[in-house]
């Protein structure tokens, strides 16, 4: 699935069975949320802490809740995002090229 296609494909849902999208500032408190819910997962998965009885392991579904808000947003505020993407690594890839390869701190870490 592209990033267009899953765009149309949030957008249908949201029209067949949301009624309708949240506004975008709700959109922006979900997104917080769903970012905080992946941040729980990641902090038990690669950080110190343990999972408590009864969670799980659910990474995937968290990074798609983040994603599937995203797209929400997206639409709502008429962000093409393939070509927001695009752009992103034109700037990403101008601006920092030799930033990271020259980056000491990164080397210190092995490949």
């Amino acid at each position: 699935m592209t990033i267009e296609e899953a765009q149309k494909e949030v957008d249908n849902w949201i029209n067949t069975y949301g009624v309708r999208y949240f506004s975008e500032l709700t959109n922006m408190a979900v997104l917080t949320e769903e970012v905080g819910e992946l941040a729980r997962v990641m902090a038990r998965k690669y950080g110190d802490q343990s999972f408590k009885k009864g969670e799980k392991d659910n990474i995937s579904e968290e990074i798609a809740d983040v994603f599937w808000v995203l797209l929400c947003i997206a639409n709502q505020t008429k962000v093409d995002l393939t070509e927001a993407f695009k752009q992103t690594i034109e700037k990403k890839t101008t601006r920092d090229n030799k930033r990271h390869i020259n980056n000491p701190k990164l080397k210190e870490y092995g490949t």
